[in-house]
């Protein structure tokens, strides 16, 4: 005859078999009143970040939307001018500039970088365990740890009349292309892209590349062995495998581009004339120079806008795609 085994009973399972032994009422009201407790301590660990969110971002962002209905100096009393600080935009050239040549550096800050960088990965692949790798990420990625200010002087010396880009092409026997380039009305915008593609570059590639790591090996093993080459696997293994990463990197630089301010402020300050001046440093110029803070606001609304249009539309395809 088998004995019965006696002895403690685990906690869990007196608490379950209490439970149990509850009216469902009271089992309901027990649920529900543990998931208020947790609750509660939810709601206390993201309370400190919520309030400096509401405190720092979405307060200032409010005076900003309000501002941008009013003509003031900053000192004097304002005055209500409705939408006219945003009709102002459309129809002043020297407002609407600043935004088409935001545009323009979308193509160096997002395009380029995204390309050059998915080449670059794609390359580092092949080898991604070799000392040659790590020694590439690293050296790659370098420029987006230093300072944009510091990125903008030293770029700022390179491209001087007589800084290392110019010696190269004399070097090379090219002494009629040389050229102050940040300060030529033709070649100023392009000069900040191509700042801000270097910056940009590094982070593009060890994205791409992190994404690349996440592919099945064995997908490249049987494109192989059904006779695709090389080029064949990039384009029907690689970027399809590689959406999200994408999409990300085009997010990243499509603000960095449209949000531009430090490497333009160093490198030209929106010079010469107006042709490398962007939305950030009309804004500053607008609020601490001319003393338009209405101006500068409604500026400072449509850029918000203008970036959310941008990058809302990426994030939308990418979630349609994923479902």
């Amino acid at each position: 005859m088998a004995q019965r085994l006696t002895g403690p009973v685990p906690a869990g399972r007196r608490e379950r078999s209490s439970a149990a032994a509850l009216p469902l009422e009271d089992r309901r009201r027990a649920r529900r009143a543990r998931r208020l407790r947790e609750g509660g301590v939810a709601l206390a660990l993201v309370a400190p970040a919520a309030l400096a969110y509401v405190l720092f971002v979405l307060r200032p962002l409010a005076y900003t939307v309000q501002y941008s209905f009013y003509e003031w100096d900053g000192v004097t009393a304002s005055t209500w001018v409705g939408l006219r600080n945003y009709t102002a935009l459309v129809t002043d050239p020297e407002l609407a500039g600043p935004i088409v040549n935001a545009f323009q550096l979308i193509v160096f800050f997002s395009f380029v970088p995204v390309a050059l960088g998915l080449l670059t990965a794609n390359m580092i692949r092949g080898f991604a365990t070799s000392r040659l790798a790590v020694v590439a990420r690293t050296v790659l990625f370098l420029p987006q740890i230093i300072p944009l200010v510091a990125a903008g002087i030293m770029w700022s010396w390179q491209l001087s009349t007589n800084g290392l880009v110019n010696q190269a092409l004399r070097l090379v026997g090219l002494d009629g292309v040389t050229r102050a380039w940040l300060g030529d009305f033709g070649t100023a915008l392009p000069a900040v892209g191509v700042i801000g593609a270097w910056v940009l570059f590094g982070l593009c590639m060890l994205l791409l590349l992190a994404g690349m790591t996440k592919i099945d090996v064995s997908l490249y093993e049987a494109a192989r062995i059904d006779g695709a080459g090389p080029v064949r696997e990039f384009f029907s293994i690689t970027l399809p495998s590689l959406r999200q990463e994408l999409v990300v990197c085009l997010t990243v630089t499509i603000i960095a581009a449209l949000a531009s301010f430090d490497i333009v402020y160093i490198a030209t300050q929106g010079g010469p004339g107006n042709s490398t001046l962007v939305p950030g440093l009309e804004i500053y110029y607008l609020a601490f120079f001319e003393r338009e803070i209405g101006m500068a606001s409604a500026l400072a609304v449509a850029l918000v806008v203008l970036v959310l249009l941008v990058v809302l539309p990426l994030q939308w395809v990418n979630r349609e795609r994923d479902r």
